[in-house]
């Protein structure tokens, strides 16, 4: 079969080479810098679902550019409120002050939380909020006689930002090992939530396992350290950092039960989960159970400009309230908060996103394509050489592959910096490879045929191999959602009649 031309070259080029940028004076973050400077990816523009480097060629983002952009890159809505509120009301203080937008922010996305998640305390990233919401967990916990409760617990591979409090309850080896010495004394994690043995495919359900996961927990954790003194316990819904896991069934609803029993706060990290990723609101929505706080941040702007918030109970604002009474009215209840927090532009950016959102219905679009990507996932790429897991639920996915020998993570990367060479970006998490799309429903933005047929051979020319004749072998339903959704006739026309 002759080779078909990519329709996606014909993309408008960058016009500036590598050589024109002076790489001297960024230290990257999470990043291989020396790798980086030998072999450069920078991108100089996006539209929709692609990024345009700086040697001029076409990159889908496989990864919302981080869990970030849900409505596709560009959107003139959010660029446009944005260039409006720079006209009208740059920059204002946040401390004995507020602007108009902020309200009207905090607002919308209470009207989102689910149960009495209503007090939004601003924020500019998820690191931020996770400090913020173990900050919160000391003051309630002192505001109501309980200031002993100083005790918080996260779980094994949990991400909860790179600032001191979210790396103490987060648990990524590597996030922790260099800064054992200053991370929070008083903290414990829970077991890590994934079977490798039972659970290595999972597809657009919840894993049920024979035993208690959460066993552990009230067993042995809370009864080392008591849980009187305990303030809080953390967790993501889905642990999307370290590789989209996805919880037990009924492991959240039980982690309530447990908080409740023992007076103990919930915090969902939902900066991942939040603002559509799971087909609902937030990850809570999903799986039906109301933290005590809830952070977010990344989808919450389309990714335009820094913003994430920590939204309480009202019984937590209450009693912080409360236990000032005495107090002057003009005293600070709650001594904590960001130069930045509630930032104007930003939170115009935040309004236009949730706006779009709504208008175009990304989230209910989001939990009907989830289960396309999935299928693609399982279909695809169970039984490959190295593969040895799939996760997929919600619009987001996962493909773990077994280790080199003696070199853990290298197999992840270079699929990575394969996949960038044939024009997609994918994350490396670990041995797992991470890929979430956009949810964008503008026709405009979807993909077309012709970006389907350069994406496959980019991935055939990187050695991904397809057998398509004994895929259709497996049955007709099969093949029509392969057909349907992914247009595989487009590489292999002559085997993909009805």
């Amino acid at each position: 079969m002759a080779p078909l031309e990519s329709p996606i070259s014909s993309m408008k080029p960058a016009s500036a080479p590598a050589a024109a940028f002076n790489m001297d004076h960024q230290w990257l973050p999470f990043t291989g810098n020396r790798q980086f400077k030998q072999e450069p990816r920078i991108f100089v523009a996006a539209e929709g679902m692609h990024f345009t480097t700086h040697d001029g060629r076409q990159v889908i983002d496989g990864i919302s550019s981080l869990w970030c952009v849900g409505a596709g890159h560009n959107r003139k809505p959010i660029a446009e409120a944005i260039k409006k509120q720079l006209d009208t009301l740059d920059y204002a203080t946040a401390f004995q002050i507020s602007n108009d937008q902020a309200f009207q922010a905090a607002q919308m996305i209470a009207e989102l939380c689910p149960g009495d998640l209503n007090k939004v305390l601003f924020c500019n990233s998820g690191s931020e909020a996770a400090d913020t919401s173990l900050k919160v967990a000391l003051a309630y916990h002192r505001a109501r006689g309980e200031g002993h409760r100083n005790v918080f617990i996260g779980r094994e591979k949990g991400y909860h930002g790179v600032n001191f409090g979210g790396m103490s309850v987060g648990g990524l080896p590597a996030n922790r090992k260099v800064y054992g010495a200053q991370l929070l004394p008083r903290v414990d994690h829970m077991r890590f939530i994934h079977d490798p043995v039972n659970h290595a495919y999972i597809h657009n359900e919840e894993p049920v396992w024979q035993e208690d996961p959460l066993l552990e927990l009230e067993t042995r954790i809370l009864a080392l350290h008591d849980p009187s003194n305990v303030a809080a316990i953390i967790v993501e819904p889905v642990a999307g950092s370290a590789g989209w896991y996805l919880p037990p069934k009924g492991y959240l609803k039980r982690l309530r039960e447990i908080c409740n029993k023992h007076g103990i706060l919930l915090i969902f990290d939902e900066v991942i989960t939040g603002f559509g990723r799971m087909g609902t609101n937030f990850g809570a929505d999903y799986y039906g159970v109301v933290p005590d706080m809830l952070n977010f941040a990344k989808c919450v702007t389309n990714g335009v400009i820094p913003l994430g918030g920590v939204v309480c109970t009202d019984r937590i604002y209450d009693t912080m309230m409360a236990a000032n009474a005495g107090s002057p009215e003009h005293a600070i209840e709650f001594f904590h908060g960001y130069t930045y927090s509630g930032h104007p532009v930003a939170c115009a950016a935040a309004i236009a996103t949730l706006e779009l959102f709504k208008q175009e219905k990304l989230f209910e679009r989001a939990g009907r394509m989830g289960p396309v990507l999935g299928d693609a996932l399982h279909s695809g790429l169970k039984g490959l050489p190295t593969v040895i897991g799939i996760r997929s639920l919600g619009l987001a996915g996962a493909v773990e592959m077994a280790s080199i020998p003696g070199a853990p993570g290298k197999r992840a990367y270079e699929v990575f910096m394969t996949c960038f060479r044939n024009g997609v970006l994918v994350r490396p998490a670990g041995e797992n490879i991470v890929l979430l799309v956009h949810g964008t429903s503008r026709a405009d933005k979807e993909w077309p045929l012709a970006d389907w047929v350069g994406l496959g051979q980019r991935l055939l020319a990187s050695g991904i191999e397809f057998d398509i004749e004994n895929y259709f072998a497996r049955g007709k339903n099969n093949h029509r959602k392969l057909y349907r959704y992914f247009k595989c006739k487009c590489l292999y026309q002559q085997k993909c009649q009805y």
